[in-house]
């Protein structure tokens, strides 16, 4: 998620669970607690592009790191903040462990994935139950924990922990009904999928991403789920065989590496470029969600030496009117 809403999550639970004064310290240590965990992409390589795909969500985002986690923001944030704030090192320890531990269990609730089970398994947990960024769920979060601090009182940090679960809760069941979707979208194509998924489109719980797969190829298509259900079709690609789509790609060299940690990274998901014959495309993710258009790709050059590494590419570019079709979705247009 955002930092905001790692941020604002991780403030409510100390200062839910606190009982007695210092509302807004425990508030304020379980907020940069909470977004501690975010602080592994400064782990990064001037030669691997891909080390930081490698770590980020890895070792900070797991449960078994997160007394550690606490521990390492308690000494930091204490000597900075918390003991001008009147509390103990027992105090800013437990607010800061409250805080981080909420981290990874909501990052796993997106789809970008995230390794709870480190060091045991290398599994990316995803959920698929909310937008990396969704204003319905994070305003109510935030106002719950400004209002206390600001009257010091767990009710309205408590009734803001209550808001976050009842909207994953929601999530889940839209989710759920646009797999649904999914499936009766691919019987009526005549497909048997191997697996299909469907995320969440940026912003929002009611239109979905549905990806599914079948022997050869990714189809893609957009789903407004609950209530005045919609399909809006999409696109489909063929998947990835290095043999076939990079012919000239020698096995054993680095790029030839690069694409099969870009694979696991992408879960699979990986398809060349229909646009650029040079990229592998990550098709889990696109600002629309009925089309094959990466938000990032691993850019594979044929002079490159047997040692140096693919480019990693991200795509921030949309159309003009990238938004207001997405809205019109939302609104069953």
């Amino acid at each position: 998620m955002d930092p905001i809403t790692q941020g604002a999550l991780g403030a409510s639970l100390p200062q839910a669970t606190h009982r007695g004064e210092k509302f807004a310290a425990a508030g304020l240590l379980g907020f940069l607690a909470g977004m501690a965990p975010d602080l592994d992409v400064l782990i990064r390589s001037s030669t691997d592009p891909l080390l930081f795909l490698e770590y980020h969500r890895q070792f900070t985002h797991s449960l078994m790191f997160i007394p550690f986690g606490g521990l390492i923001c308690a000494v930091v944030l204490h000597y900075a903040l918390g003991r001008r704030r009147g509390l103990s090192f027992r105090q800013s320890w437990l607010f800061c462990t409250l805080g981080y531990a909420t981290h990874a269990l909501l990052d796993a609730c997106t789809t970008y994935g995230t390794m709870l089970f480190w060091p045991f398994s290398d599994v990316r947990i995803a959920w698929n139950t909310i937008s990396i960024i969704d204003p319905l769920f994070t305003l109510p979060l935030l106002a719950g924990v400004l209002l206390s601090a600001r009257r010091s009182r767990p009710v309205f940090a408590t009734a803001a922990l209550c808001w976050g679960l009842l909207y994953m809760a929601l999530g889940l069941v839209q989710r759920d009904a646009a797999v649904d979707m999914g499936r009766t979208i691919a019987a009526e194509r005549g497909h048997q999928p191997v697996r299909l998924e469907a995320k969440p489109s940026f912003g929002n719980i009611l239109v979905w991403k549905v990806v599914y797969e079948t022997a050869d190829r990714y189809y893609v298509d957009a789903v407004r789920a609950g209530l005045a259900p919609r399909v809006f079709p999409g696109q489909s690609v063929q998947k990835l065989v290095v043999e076939r789509d990079f012919p000239w790609l020698e096995a054993g060299t680095q790029q030839a590496l690069d694409v099969e940690r870009f694979r696991w990274f992408s879960n699979g998901y990986v398809a060349m470029d229909p646009i650029n014959p040079n990229r592998v495309i990550d098709i889990r993710y696109s600002m629309l969600p009925n089309e094959v258009a990466p938000l990032w790709s691993l850019e594979l050059r044929r002079n490159a030496g047997p040692g140096e590494h693919a480019d990693y590419v991200t795509h921030r570019r949309t159309a003009p009117d990238t938004g207001s079709r997405l809205w019109q979705m939302v609104g069953g247009g």
